[in-house]
């Protein structure tokens, strides 16, 4: 699991802090820009919804249909969230929203902080599953998760909007409908990768692979490292190469976003002795515009895999 330094997580959240202090210390300029794109969620009827990424913005867009205006923050592979630090114009987002969906457990708490400081209902999707700072933030990966998160952005909205109240519910049905399909796909594929050892250059699908019954098999020094997000030592890679070519790994999972010459490593030993690669990466890539679709294709790509 990569989880941002102290500092740079510092340094998000006094970004935020200082940007939501200096709007309501200045000027009528930002007071009326935010009134103004109330007036204009307000005059469309539509509820304004802000994600902090993609991913929970799909699903936000999903159960909400033409009754939501939703704005996602980040929507890019080439910056984490647990790195990235929020402009005003990010924040100011959140000050005119109704509704905000983070993610939670530590992995952007730049946008926990903005979501905080306004009237905005908060949805936080780590903490409908009781997944706290410290635990594996990327939750989005875990079924359990996606329904909880589904269901509490639905009931925000029909606290926000109870005059449709019905279509949310239906939405919220249609939702449940195709994230059961994709649990049906999940347990039909633990078919096969049940017990299954798997290593990791992070533990970024951690969530994923459990719900597939899989076993992390990465050496330990090595996922130590990376869940401190250190550089492991020379000893950590060789005891990783070493063990993939003993054997006893069945698959890599490779988080292509963190490239670096260290998984340039792992990967190549993997290579050397056809240990399969599963690559992925940590926010949803921009051929995909739903949360849902984006699981089925890595849960096919986990089974086609398995040897």
């Amino acid at each position: 699991m990569s989880i941002m330094s102290n500092a740079k997580r510092a340094l998000a959240i006094a970004a935020a802090s200082a940007t939501l202090f200096s709007m309501a210390a200045c000027g009528s300029s930002n007071a009326a820009g935010s009134k103004s794109d109330s007036s204009s969620a307000a005059s469309s009827g539509k509820i304004e919804v802000v994600a902090s990424i993609n991913q929970w913005g799909s699903v936000a867009k999903d159960l909400g249909g033409s009754n939501v205006e939703v704005t996602n923050i980040m929507t890019k592979t080439n910056v984490e969230a647990h790195d990235y630090e929020p402009t005003s114009q990010d924040v100011a987002k959140f000050g005119t929203a109704k509704v905000a969906v983070v993610n939670g457990a530590d992995y952007d708490p730049w946008a926990t902080k903005a979501a905080q400081s306004t009237k905005a209902t908060l949805v936080t999707a780590a903490e409908t599953a009781g997944i706290k700072e410290g635990d594996n933030p990327h939750v989005w990966f875990s079924a359990k998760v996606r329904s909880n998160t589904a269901d509490a952005i639905t009931a925000a909205y029909q606290k926000a909007d109870p005059s449709h109240k019905d279509d949310y519910a239906k939405l919220n049905k249609e939702w449940h409908a195709k994230e059961d399909q994709l649990e049906s796909k999940i347990k039909e594929t633990s078919a096969k990768t049940e017990n299954l050892p798997y290593a990791a250059t992070e533990s970024v699908a951690w969530h994923l692979a459990d719900d597939l019954k899989m076993t992390d098999a990465t050496p330990k020094g090595y996922a130590q490292a990376s869940a401190n997000e250190s550089e492991p030592t020379p000893a950590d890679i060789k005891d990783f190469q070493d063990t993939l070519k003993g054997g006893s790994i069945k698959m890599l999972v490779f988080n292509s976003q963190e490239a670096n010459s260290t998984t340039d490593q792992i990967t190549g030993a993997a290579k050397d002795v056809n240990v399969p690669i599963v690559e992925l990466t940590e926010q949803m890539p921009k051929q995909y515009t739903n949360l849902l679709d984006w699981m089925s294709a890595l849960v096919d790509q986990f089974a086609a895999a398995v040897k």
